[in-house]
């Protein structure tokens, strides 16, 4: 399984403390870094996260991940480097985007036009979890927040 570091200065700084995720997924090694928000009460899916709208999989700036070589998600090829990585949520089947700007704010000036990949993911039911969370394992990354989780293959 995949290490997560929160970062110190920005875990007392930020109610949604930077972290980071880190693991194999196939023979590449991913790196996946976020911030992340706590439920805190709140409904997550549907309401603070809408369905059907371009959502950064985090909070503050975008998540990015990173793969040092070319992999495959879903089944479809992606190319080594670091990506934005956003969802767009919905009641049933998930979209994951894998966009080439990784370095942006949110989702505020997400370009479609700049994805590499899309590819269409299934969430389950999990145990609650208070924060947002990131696992890196074979075979590949795992979203998990509220009672969700969008396990997402990569080979």
């Amino acid at each position: 399984m995949g290490a997560i570091v929160p970062s110190q200065d920005q875990a007392q700084a930020k109610p949604s403390p930077a972290a980071t995720a880190t693991g194999k997924a196939g023979n590449a090694n991913v790196t996946v870094k976020y911030s992340s928000p706590a439920v805190k009460g709140r409904k997550i899916w549907g309401e603070l996260v809408p369905y059907n709208q371009v959502w950064r999989a985090g909070a503050n700036e975008a998540t990015t991940i990173t793969f040092d070589k070319p992999v495959t998600v879903e089944g479809k090829q992606l190319p080594a480097g670091t990506y934005a990585f956003f969802v767009i949520p919905t009641e049933q089947a998930w979209t994951a985007i894998f966009n080439k700007t990784a370095n942006q704010w949110g989702s505020f000036k997400y370009d479609q036009a700049q994805d590499a990949l899309r590819v269409t993911v299934t969430p389950r039911k999990a145990a609650m979890m208070e924060r947002l969370t990131y696992t890196v394992t074979s075979p590949g990354v795992v979203l998990r927040w509220e009672t969700m989780e969008l396990p997402i293959a990569i080979k």
